[in-house]
C-alpha cells in the first residue's frame, strides 16, 4: 500500500521553491558557513538570512549550531 505523507514533502518543496534558499544549499553543500558569511554572499541582512536558514532547518535540509 502506498501512502502520501504530505507535510514533510510539502515543507521541503516549499523551502526549495525560493532561489535564495536553493543558493544557500548549494553553498553549504561545498562547505559549512556562518549566517554572517551567507548574508554577505547573498547581499542581505542577517535577519533576512536567518529567516531563510530557519525555513531550511524546519524542512530538515540543514542544521544550525550556535558557536
Amino acid at each position: 500500500m502506498v501512502q502520501y505523507q504530505g507535510a514533510p514533502l510539502d515543507t521541503s518543496f516549499a523551502a526549495l521553491s525560493d532561489v535564495t534558499r536553493r543558493g544557500v544549499l548549494e553553498k553549504l553543500a561545498r562547505a559549512d558557513a556562518s549566517i554572517t558569511d551567507l548574508a554577505d554572499q547573498f547581499h542581505m541582512t542577517l535577519t533576512g538570512m536567518k529567516k531563510h536558514v530557519h525555513v531550511l532547518e524546519q524542512a530538515g535540509l540543514v542544521t544550525t549550531e550556535k558557536v
